[in-house]
């Protein structure tokens, strides 16, 4: 276990805040760590007649288009479930009557404190009245087969780990 000796912000954002913090460990020598202090986001599997909803945008980091499940960001101390009724509905325009934990996951445990949470939309329908999306999303929406999904992860057209967690449930759930 390693203890926490000495800790300054590097920065402080809207979304994250980035230490650098000293630490002792277990033989009791010091090491540094910087660390991403995220709030967590929140993962929908939404499949409806054996198809899986994508949505399919630029990431800036990677400089790439991916192929993803609706998902989104965790405002501080909200309720993980409320955040992924929110974040289907501004990504899709499906409304879900309810969503069903799957479970949680560690994205990167090296250096963000980050939980993703994993939901299965349960009776979901497309609406007119959605949710506007974020202002600086440009989100296409798209279906795939489940088994074509999962040919996709196995081909690497697919990379985005949450999604393939949540491609690979669907697969087994629905091939079992």
């Amino acid at each position: 276990m390693e203890k926490e000796i000495n800790k300054s912000v590097i920065y402080d954002g809207k979304i994250m805040q980035v230490t650098r913090e000293e630490v002792e460990l277990e033989d009791g020598q010091h090491a540094y760590r910087e660390v991403v202090y995220h709030h967590g986001g929140v993962c929908i599997l939404a499949v409806k007649n054996h198809q899986i909803i994508f949505v399919k945008q630029f990431r800036y980091p990677n400089r790439i288009q991916t192929i993803e499940i609706p998902a989104g960001k965790l405002e501080k101390d909200e309720d993980p479930k409320d955040c992924a009724f929110r974040e289907l509905e501004e990504e899709t325009n499906y409304r879900a009557k309810d969503m069903k934990f799957i479970m949680k996951v560690l994205p990167s445990p090296g250096y963000t404190s980050e939980w993703l949470y994993l939901y299965e939309a349960v009776d979901f329908h497309e609406v007119d009245d959605a949710l506007a999306g974020d202002d600086d999303e440009f989100i296409d929406v798209l279906t795939l087969d489940i088994d074509d999904a999962y040919q996709k992860v196995l081909d690497g057209d697919i990379v985005d780990a949450k999604t393939v967690i949540a491609v690979m449930y669907a697969y087994q759930k629905y091939h079992s």
